[in-house]
Parts: C-alpha cells; sequence; structure tokens
C-alpha cells in the first residue's frame, strides 16, 4: 500500500523554533486542479537517453529519483511533437502510442510518491537533429538517424544545417500537432503541460525578429511573430480546462534588435487572456554569440517583473542552489515557485536538503526516514 506524502503543518507566515514548516519554498500551491505540495520544482533537462522518442529505465530513474526526495513537481525534458521536433536523435517524443505507454510507467512511478509530475512539449526548430552530447560528432547524418529541421526562416543557428523555411499551411498545422500531443500526455499521466518557447527552439525561433524574417502572417510585427504561439497555446488549452498549462519563455535574446523582457511582458499579458497559468521565466538560447551573464538568480528579476507587472504566476530558474536562496526569491510575492536543475543533478534529494537547512520538517517517504536530521514536531 502507498504511504501518502503530507506535510505536518500548513504555512502561516509566522516565524517559529518548534520545528512546523513556517517557510514559502514548503507551503502548498495549487493551480487549477492540481495541488502541489511545495514550491520546490525540478527543471526539465535533455539527458538523451531515448530510443526512437521512447523513454525507458533511464528515465524511470532519473525523475523517479527526484520524486523520493520530495519535490512538489518534476518536469519531465523537453518531448518533440514530431519526429523533426527532436534535439537529438535520443530525445523523447509523444507522437505515437508506444511513447504513451513508456512514460506511463514514469508518471505511475512519480505519482506513487505522492508528487505531481509535468512534460515540456517542444519542437526544437533550426537546433534540431544533433547528436548526443557525448558523441564524437555533433549533428546527426542519414545515417545516424538524422533528419531535415524546419523554422520559421532559412536561417541556420551556427554550427547547424541550414534548415527549411516552413510554408505557411505549414504553420497553420503546428496547433493541432501540439494539441495531439497534449492528447497523448494526459493518456500517458502527466500532470501539468507546458509548452517550450524558449531557448532558441522553434516556437522562439518565430518570437525573435533575429530569427524571424518571414513576410506573411507569421513574421513582421510582433503580433504576427507571436501569432504562431498564442494558436499553439489556444489548441493545447482546449485539450483540458482542469490541466494546468504552464509556457516557457526566454524573457530576452540578451542581444541588441532581439526579443527583449519588454516583449515578453507585453507576451505574457496575451498568454495570461489565452488560458495559460504560469510562465516558467529563462532566458537566451536563440543567438550563439550572447553575453549572459550568469550567475545566482540571474533570471530572478525577469520572473518577478512578469509576476508583478502582468499578475500572472511565475517561477524562477537558473542557478538557484541554496534554501535560503529560493525562499528569498519568493518572500518578494512575485515568483509562486521555484525550478532547480543542476543542483538536483548532484543531490536528487535537494528538496529534503532545503527542507532541513530553512528549518522545516516535511514527511518523507518511509524509506527515507533514515536521512532525517530535524527531528518532527
Amino acid at each position: 500500500m502507498v504511504m501518502p506524502l503530507k506535510r505536518i503543518c500548513p504555512y502561516d507566515g509566522s516565524l517559529t523554533t518548534t520545528g512546523v514548516c513556517v517557510s514559502r519554498l514548503f507551503s502548498p500551491l495549487t493551480i487549477r486542479s492540481t495541488t502541489f505540495a511545495n514550491r520546490a520544482w525540478i527543471s526539465p533537462m535533455c539527458q538523451y537517453s531515448a530510443v526512437d522518442g521512447v523513454v525507458g529505465a533511464w528515465h524511470l530513474a532519473h525523475l523517479g529519483s527526484f520524486a523520493i526526495g520530495s519535490a512538489g513537481l518534476v518536469m519531465a525534458e523537453a518531448t518533440a511533437v514530431t519526429p523533426e521536433g527532436r534535439i537529438s536523435i535520443g530525445c523523447p517524443g509523444l507522437w505515437n502510442d508506444a511513447q504513451v505507454d513508456a512514460w506511463r510507467a514514469v508518471t505511475d512511478f512519480v505519482h506513487a510518491q505522492d508528487t505531481q509530475i509535468g512534460i515540456q512539449l517542444a519542437h526544437a526548430g533550426r537546433k534540431g537533429s544533433s547528436m548526443q552530447p557525448w558523441s564524437d560528432h555533433a549533428i546527426a547524418g542519414p545515417e545516424d538517424g538524422g533528419f531535415g529541421t524546419v523554422a520559421p526562416s532559412a536561417m541556420a543557428f551556427p554550427g547547424y544545417p541550414t534548415p527549411r523555411a516552413l510554408t505557411t499551411d505549414e504553420c497553420d498545422d503546428i496547433p493541432r500537432i501540439f494539441a495531439a500531443a497534449a492528447v497523448r500526455a494526459l493518456e500517458a499521466g502527466f500532470d501539468v503541460l507546458e509548452i517550450h518557447a524558449a531557448h532558441g527552439y522553434l516556437l522562439h525561433e518565430f518570437l525573435s525578429p533575429l530569427s524571424n524574417e518571414r513576410d506573411d502572417q507569421y513574421g513582421g510585427s510582433f503580433e504576427n511573430r507571436i501569432r504562431l504561439l498564442v494558436a499553439v497555446v489556444g489548441a493545447v488549452r482546449a485539450v483540458s480546462d482542469t490541466t494546468p498549462l504552464f509556457v516557457r519563455l526566454s524573457a530576452t535574446d540578451w542581444t541588441d534588435g532581439g526579443w527583449t523582457i519588454d516583449d515578453t511582458v507585453e507576451l505574457a499579458r496575451v498568454l495570461t487572456q489565452c488560458g495559460v497559468d504560469l510562465i516558467d521565466t529563462s532566458s537566451g538560447g536563440n543567438v550563439a554569440n550572447a553575453v549572459i551573464p550568469v550567475g545566482p538568480g540571474y533570471q530572478v528579476e525577469f520572473a518577478e517583473r512578469i509576476g508583478r507587472e502582468v499578475g500572472i504566476a511565475t517561477n524562477a530558474v537558473g542557478m538557484i542552489t541554496t534554501g535560503t536562496q529560493a525562499e528569498e526569491i519568493l518572500a518578494g510575492g512575485h515568483v509562486q515557485a521555484v525550478m532547480v536543475a543542476r543542483a538536483a543533478i548532484r543531490n536528487p534529494h535537494w528538496p529534503m536538503m532545503a527542507a532541513e537547512e530553512l528549518g522545516d520538517v516535511i514527511e518523507l517517504r518511509p524509506q527515507m526516514s533514515r536521512a532525517r536530521l530535524l527531528p518532527k514536531a
């Protein structure tokens, strides 16, 4: 019999030395019909370990370890909506039933740990058809199972082949493709849907004037460049009105003439009206030589501004490594959750460590109880 994880007490905004939960990080958060036990979430992280888009034992161990570690949400990696939408030949997909069945083994295990799991629906665009990072060459050829790439415009990302520009009719069909993948994601047991519109992949390529030189309804003005993403959001939102819907955005290209934080704020206002529940706020990825001031919490200000000016929920990502840092990010009230990646790779049980750092006592899986340092109240 599975023993559900339960918090010892709800967040009440006060300080105490009696061992009860007081942090914002470990207070629950409800979005639509889904309640997350805490706000210490795991970022989507490419693993390059699927075969023909089908996940396996590695993904079960990788994502399952975060659920065992008491994360409030585990977000599965960028998952392609079509075969040519994969970042690498080792990336997962959701374009057929075999992939649904394979993902179900992962979601079932995560749910057994009383943790929510989301999936990031993605299309790599011009940054697709790569090899795994540990391969001896970067781009997958036909002999590797590589494929031709597509983009808003026939403009190559440095180091990648020149993509084929999508036709207008092909653009018109992309929302249907994302919606079909969303249906499969729900069949596979995912609790949260996230649309990947960041890091220089297809939907971000449409947003940025640095990668979109189209002269039809999908290029030129701000309204035209956001048109495809808005249509994708509408199609995915129509799949379920109860499932939380996130969108990951690169808040800035970090390059003159590119996508800016001002653009992101305006887009967030539009997405709010389209039924998006949370902006997963990242940056960069569309310009190879962008100068990015990477450092602890370097993207937090973007999430805070979006939350403050638009009133939509946001989460912060990027070099978040300690419970204290995460708690300070949430203290302002404009960011509702944090996502950790590298810190979680180093320690898949990072939420347990963060809770003890903050003096919180959270319920652990019974098999993990010997790891507890703070006594229960």
